[in-house]
C-alpha cells in the first residue's frame, strides 16, 4: 500500500476514508525539521549553507512513516497546496531519503485544493515533483528571516534595554501601528457645525434636508466654525420662505464584492464576529479538513468553473432565476504570481447551507455561513435602486438645502450579504415622500448641530492585515502569525479589538526607523517580497537574492557596533521630542522639570525594560513622569517625589511612597530622631495610586501577630514580604531562623487563624524532607562550548535560571527560556561569575596516563582526593534542542519567526 502523507491526523482521516484500504495516509504533524534556534544555522560564508534539525517530537512521526515505507516503498506527498506545503514535502524526502536502510523506490507529490473525493482522486491521477522555485522561495524566506533575527535582535538587547526581538516584517507591522498611534496623539480636533431643517411637503408630510448654500456660496465642511456662524445661518434658514428648485430621480445599483481570499476573510471575521485573524485561520483550517471549504490560505478570488456553475444553481434553487445573472460573473485575479494563487476561499458543495452541513461548533458554524453567503452573493444580480436628490431654495439665492432619498427596487445580491454589515439589508435607508419641483417647503425646526474632527481609527487586526495587503507587506500565510508576534513579544497590546503600541514597541520602531531606516521601509520590504515571489516563479536565483540583502544589512548591522547606549537614548530623545514634550501652552521649555526648574527632562529606560521620562538632576530631583505626552490629570493622580498624602491616623501622617523596592506606605516623615518610621510595602495587587488611608493603615499594622503556636508557645505571625504573603513562626518577625510558610491570598494575612496556620507550618516542613535531592531540569542545553560540563535551565523559586558547574544566572524576563540560545546561556554565565569573582576557563585535555596494574594492596588503599586534573565524568547527553514554532494544523508557520 503506497505511503500518502499529510500534515494533520484530522486530514489525513478524512483522506483516509476517501482513499480507502489501498492506501497508508498518515500525518507529518506539520514541519518535521526547523533551523536550530542558534547562531550558525544560516552560513552566510559558506553559500549560504543551511543546518536543519528534526524536532524532538517530531522523531516519532517520521519513524511512523520509515516503518509503513519498509512495507510498500512509493511515497506521496499530499501536503496542503501553498509554499509551506511543498516546503513541508520536501523536508521529509531529504529526511526520509537520508535514513540509512530505507530505500524509498517513487517519491511523488499530489495537491489539491479541497478535501473532497472527487479533488482527492483526481489529484492522486495527476502526481508531480517537488516544485523546486516553491521550495527555494521558501529557503529564501526562512534564511533572511533568521538572519534579521538572530543579528539584529542582539543589537536590540545591547543597545536598547529591555527589547526583545526584531523581524523582517514583524517590525514593519509594528512600524504601522506606532505611526498611526503617533498621528493619533498629535491630532488637533477642528470644529465645524452643520444646519439641518425638517421641512415639509404640500400634504404635510416631513423630510430632512441639510444646508448646502449659505450667503450664495456653497457650503463646506468647515464653513461654519463656531456657534455664532451656525446661529446666523440658522437665523438666515427662518428668515426666508423656501421653494423646491429641483426633483430628480437617478436609477443605480449596486454589485456584489468579490468571493474571499485569506485577507479579506480574516477581515470581514473580525468587523463581524469579533475574530482575530489566528483565530479565524484556525477555524478555517478545521473547516478545511473537515472537507467543508477550499484551501483557505490565497491570494486569489477566481472561482473554478464547476464551482461557479454550482453556485448560479444553488442561487436559482433557492431564491429563484431573477437572482441569477445573465451571465457568470468573473473576477480577476490579483495574485502577483500565479503559483502561489488558488482558488477563493469558497465553499466545496454550493448547495450546503451552514443548517444542512450541520456543524456542532458555533465558530466553525458561524465561519463557514459567511464563506457560504459571501461566495453565492458574489454570482447573484446585482441589487437595483432609484436615488432621488431634492434641491430647495430661497427666492434670493442666498439660502439653498438638500434632501436626499434612496429606495429598493430589487434586493439582488443584498438578499443573502451584504459586507461590513448585518446579513440581512439595510432598513434604514431613508425615503423621501412625493414632492413636485415648484412647491412650497414649508419649515417645521431649523437646527445646527456641533462637530468636531475625529482622529484616525486605531488599527484592528483586521484593518491592519488590509494596510499590509495595500502595501505589499507579508503574504497569505504569514499575516496572522506576524499580528501574533508582536502581541506576544509585549510590544502590541489588543483593547476592545484595537492595537495600542507599548513602550517598548515605541521604542523599538524608533530605534529601527534610525539606525536600519531602510529595513523598516514600506516599499524596501514590499520590493523584497516581489523579489521571493519571482524566486517561486522560477524567474530569480534565491542565493542572489540573499547575496544582495546580506551584504548591505551585514554592513549595516557593523556600524552599531560602537554605538553606546547613552548615544541611543539620545537620539531617540531627539526622534520622538515632538511626541514626548509637546510645546506648552505658554511657551515655556517643555522639558524642564516641573519638579526642581532647574533639571532638563528625558526618556530613561528602566532594568524591567520599560521606559519613562526622568529628570537629568537625579538622585537630587526623582520626578518622574509615564512614558509618553504629559498628561495634566494623570499626573495629579501620581505619587509625586516626596509621597502622596492620604491623610492622618493617631496624630500621623499617612503617606505613600515609590522607592527604588517599589511603592510603599509610611506613618510619619523622616527626622532626625526618627530616621526609620514605619513601612510597609504596598502589595502587588493593588494599584498605588488607588490606594486608601484605611488599606494604608492596614498594611503599617503589620506584621499582625497570630498567637503563640500550641507545641511550643513560640510566636506566629502573619506578613507580607518581598515575594507576597506569608506566616512566619519565630519569636519575632526580624528572627533569621524559624519556619516560614507561603499563603495562598493576600488576604489571609488579616484572616488566617491558628489552626490553618499550624496546618501550613506542618506541611512545610514536612517538605523540607526533599531537600537535597538534585533538582530536575526543565531544559537540558548541552556541554559548555569553552569550559565543558552540562549547561542546564532550572525553574528556581525566584524564576527560571541557568545552571553551569557551582553558577546559577538569573534568566532576564525579557527571554523567554525556551528560546534561550548557547551563546546567551554562555553570556549569562559568564557575567554572573564575574560578578562572583569566579572565572570560566577553558576545557583542558585530560593527560593520558599509562594504564597501571590493580593490585590487592593498591585496590584497598584509601583513594585521593580528587584534583582539577583529574578526568571529569561523562556529562549527561542533552536532550534534544526545542526546535523553533512550527506549522500546526491550527497554527501556520510565520515567514517572521524570530529568536
Amino acid at each position: 500500500m503506497p505511503v500518502v502523507v499529510v500534515e494533520s491526523p484530522a486530514k489525513a482521516k478524512t483522506i483516509n476514508k476517501y482513499l480507502g484500504s489501498d492506501y497508508t495516509v498518515l500525518a507529518s504533524y506539520g514541519h518535521v525539521r526547523d533551523l536550530p534556534p542558534k547562531n550558525g544555522s544560516v552560513d552566510p560564508d559558506d553559500d549560504f549553507r543551511m543546518i536543519w534539525e528534526v524536532a524532538s517530537d517530531s522523531k516519532k512521526h517520521i519513524k511512523a512513516i520509515v516503518d509503513a515505507l519498509k512495507e510498500d516503498p512509493n511515497l506521496i506527498l499530499a501536503t496542503d497546496p501553498d509554499r509551506e506545503g511543498e516546503a513541508i514535502s520536501w523536508h521529509l524526502e531529504q529526511e526520509l531519503q537520508n535514513k540509512r536502510g530505507l530505500k524509498i523506490q517513487s517519491a511523488e507529490r499530489v495537491v489539491f485544493n479541497a478535501i473532497t473525493k472527487t479533488a482527492v482522486t483526481e489529484a492522486m491521477k495527476t502526481p508531480r515533483q517537488v516544485d523546486a522555485p516553491l521550495v527555494e522561495a521558501y529557503l529564501a524566506r526562512r534564511a533572511l528571516d533568521y538572519l534579521v533575527g538572530f543579528n539584529l535582535s542582539p543589537v536590540l538587547w545591547r543597545k536598547l534595554p529591555g527589547a526583545k526581538s526584531a523581524g523582517r516584517v514583524q517590525s514593519v507591522c509594528l512600524r504601522l501601528i506606532v505611526e498611526r498611534e503617533m498621528e493619533i496623539e498629535a491630532f488637533r480636533p477642528q470644529e465645524f457645525w452643520t444646519v439641518k431643517a425638517v421641512l415639509k411637503n404640500a400634504r404635510g408630510m416631513t423630510y430632512e434636508a441639510r444646508l448646502t448654500t449659505f450667503k450664495g456660496k456653497k457650503v463646506e465642511k468647515f464653513t461654519l466654525t463656531d456657534a455664532t456662524q451656525a446661529e446666523m445661518a440658522v437665523a438666515a434658514v427662518e428668515s426666508r420662505d423656501l421653494t423646491v428648485t429641483a426633483v430628480e430621480a437617478k436609477p443605480a445599483s449596486r454589485n456584489p464584492s468579490p468571493p474571499f481570499m485569506t485577507s479579506t476573510l480574516q477581515q470581514e471575521a473580525s468587523r463581524k464576529f469579533g475574530m482575530g485573524a489566528k483565530h479565524c485561520m484556525s477555524v478555517a483550517q478545521r473547516l478545511y479538513e473537515a472537507g467543508l471549504i477550499t484551501y483557505m490560505r490565497t491570494d486569489g478570488i477566481d472561482m473554478a468553473p464547476e464551482a461557479v456553475s454550482g453556485a448560479r444553481d444553488a442561487i436559482a434553487a433557492r431564491y429563484g432565476r431573477d437572482y441569477v445573472p445573465s451571465e457568470a460573473r468573473v473576477y480577476k485575479n490579483k495574485a502577483k504570481n500565479a503559483q502561489e494563487a488558488h482558488e477563493c476561499v469558497r465553499p466545496t458543495d454550493m448547495s450546503v447551507s451552514a443548517e444542512d452541513a450541520k456543524i456542532s461548533d458555533a465558530d466553525q458554524r458561524k465561519l463557514y455561513d459567511l464563506i457560504w453567503k459571501r461566495t453565492l452573493a458574489s454570482q447573484m444580480a446585482a441589487a437595483r435602486l432609484e436615488r432621488t436628490t431634492v434641491d430647495v431654495g430661497s427666492a434670493d439665492g442666498q439660502v439653498g438645502l438638500r434632501a436626499t432619498g434612496q429606495v429598493m427596487l430589487f434586493d439582488g445580491f443584498l438578499r443573502v450579504y451584504e459586507e461590513g454589515r448585518d446579513d440581512t439589508p439595510d432598513e434604514d435607508d431613508k425615503r423621501l415622500p412625493q414632492i413636485e419641483q415648484g412647491e412650497k417647503a414649508l419649515k417645521d425646526s431649523v437646527d445646527a448641530e456641533q462637530h468636531f474632527t475625529q482622529p484616525p481609527p486605531r488599527y484592528t487586526e483586521a484593518t491592519l492585515v488590509k494596510r499590509m495587503e495595500e502595501l505589499g507587506i507579508g503574504r497569505p500565510s504569514t499575516y496572522a502569525s506576524i499580528v501574533t508576534t508582536i502581541q506576544d513579544r509585549g510590544y502590541v497590546e489588543k483593547d476592545r479589538n484595537r492595537l495600542i503600541p507599548q513602550d517598548k514597541g515605541r521604542l523599538v520602531t524608533a530605534f529601527l526607523s534610525n539606525y536600519f531606516h531602510r529595513y523598516v521601509e514600506y516599499d524596501f520590504t514590499a520590493d523584497l517580497e516581489d523579489q521571493l515571489d519571482s524566486v517561486s516563479a522560477g524567474e530569480a536565483d534565491y542565493k542572489k537574492v540573499l547575496e544582495r540583502f546580506w551584504r548591505d544589512f551585514s554592513a549595516a548591522i557593523a556600524e552599531t557596533a560602537d554605538l553606546r547606549i547613552g548615544e541611543v537614548l539620545d537620539k531617540i530623545n531627539e526622534v520622538l521630542e515632538p511626541h514626548l514634550f509637546p510645546p506648552t501652552d505658554d511657551g515655556s521649555d517643555p522639558r524642564l522639570c516641573p519638579n526642581c526648574g532647574e533639571g532638563r527632562l528625558s526618556m530613561r529606560t528602566a532594568r524591567a525594560g520599560g521606559a519613562f521620562i526622568g529628570c537629568s538632576n537625579y538622585p537630587e530631583c526623582r520626578y518622574t513622569r509615564p512614558f509618553g505626552p504629559p498628561d495634566p490629570e494623570a499626573e495629579a493622580s501620581a505619587i509625586p517625589p516626596d509621597g502622596k498624602l492620604l491623610g492622618e491616623d493617631q496624630g500621623d501622617e499617612i503617606r505613600i511612597f515609590k522607592g527604588r523596592f517599589g511603592p510603599y506606605a509610611q506613618r510619619g516623615p523622616v527626622t532626625e530622631d526618627n530616621k526609620k518610621p514605619p513601612r510597609q510595602s504596598v502589595p502587588k495587587e493593588w494599584e498605588p495610586e488607588a490606594v486608601t488611608l484605611e488599606e494604608a493603615v492596614r498594611l503599617l499594622a503589620l506584621p499582625r501577630l497570630i498567637g503563640e503556636h500550641p507545641e511550643d508557645g513560640v510566636n506566629v505571625w502573619a506578613n507580607i514580604g518581598r515575594y507576597g504573603p506569608y506566616i512566619k513562626h519565630a519569636e519575632t518577625t526580624s528572627h533569621k531562623g524559624g519556619t516560614n510558610a507561603n499563603l495562598e491570598e493576600l488576604e489571609d494575612v488579616w484572616t488566617v487563624g491558628m489552626n490553618r496556620a499550624v496546618q501550613l507550618l506542618a506541611e512545610k516542613v514536612a517538605s523540607r524532607g526533599n531537600r537535597g535531592k538534585a533538582a530536575t531540569p526543565i531544559r537540558e542545553m548541552g556541554e559548555h562550548p569553552q569550559a565543558g560540563g552540562p549547561v542546564n535551565i532550572h525553574d528556581g523559586k525566584y524564576g527560571p535560571y541557568v545552571k553551569w558547574e557551582k553558577i546559577n544566572a538569573t534568566i532576564p524576563d525579557t527571554i523567554d527560556p525556551a528560546d534561550l540560545t548557547m551563546d546567551q546561556a554562555v553570556e549569562l554565565i559568564a557575567e554572573r561569575a564575574a560578578k562572583s569573582g569566579k572565572k570560566v576557563t577553558k576545557k583542558a585535555a585530560p593527560k593520558k596516563t599509562a594504564a597501571k596494574k590493580t593490585t590487592k594492596a593498591t585496590a584497598t588503599r584509601k583513594a585521593p582526593a580528587k584534583t582539577t586534573t583529574t578526568k571529569k565524568p561523562a556529562a549527561k547527553k542533552p536532550a534534544p534542542k526545542k526546535a523553533a514554532p512550527k506549522k500546526t494544523a491550527s497554527s501556520p508557520a510565520s515567514d517572521d519567526v524570530i529568536e
